[in-house]
């Protein structure tokens, strides 16, 4: 990819805007809502995306530093979604992904080669880093917004056929074709 940081700091930061329109437009208990027992709602994603934001400013940092850094488990590092409101969170997001673009921004092609030991995946580059940064956000706000269609798909009957795709596995037993079972 050419030009990758660039690429990199226009595709982060859409998602503060992406999380400011969901939190500030839809009901805090659409956002909050568990499409399924084992799946995250949208502000459980949104959470770990604040989560996570640190933990990449950490690792830009550590690269810049030549130090390596080790691995990260939301399971039991991440924060829980606690008291705070869809519209704090994102707001929090937003300014976490602010100061995380001022340090991208200070990055040169040089960067993206310099390498450092992962605790579990050994040694990676910045620019590897930086595209599963992206790739993550993308994952994250996707997952989310998959949490968000769940109540409607429930609701859209006939027309459920056109969203086979977006249905969680738990609510698609109707869907499967008999050569999938």
């Amino acid at each position: 990819m050419t030009h990758l940081i660039q690429q990199i700091q226009t595709m982060l930061t859409v998602t503060p805007d992406r999380w400011q329109s969901l939190s500030q437009t839809l009901p805090a208990d659409l956002l909050v809502r568990r499409p399924a027992p084992s799946e995250w709602s949208a502000v459980e994603c949104l959470q770990h995306l604040i989560d996570t934001e640190r933990v990449f400013q950490f690792r830009v940092k550590c690269f810049l530093d030549g130090v390596d850094f080790p691995a990260f488990d939301p399971d039991s590092q991440g924060t829980k979604p606690g008291e705070r409101s869809p519209v704090e969170l994102a707001g929090e997001f937003e300014t976490l992904r602010h100061q995380s673009l001022r340090s991208i921004e200070t990055l040169v092609e040089a960067d993206l080669d310099r390498r450092v030991r992962h605790q579990e995946l050994d040694p990676v580059t910045l620019r590897e880093l930086l595209s599963e940064w992206a790739a993550h956000d993308l994952n994250h706000t996707i997952q989310a917004e998959r949490a968000l269609i769940q109540p409607f798909l429930v609701e859209c009957g006939p027309w459920i056929v056109y969203f086979k795709d977006h249905q969680l596995k738990e609510h698609r037993s109707d869907l499967v074709d008999e050569g999938e079972r």
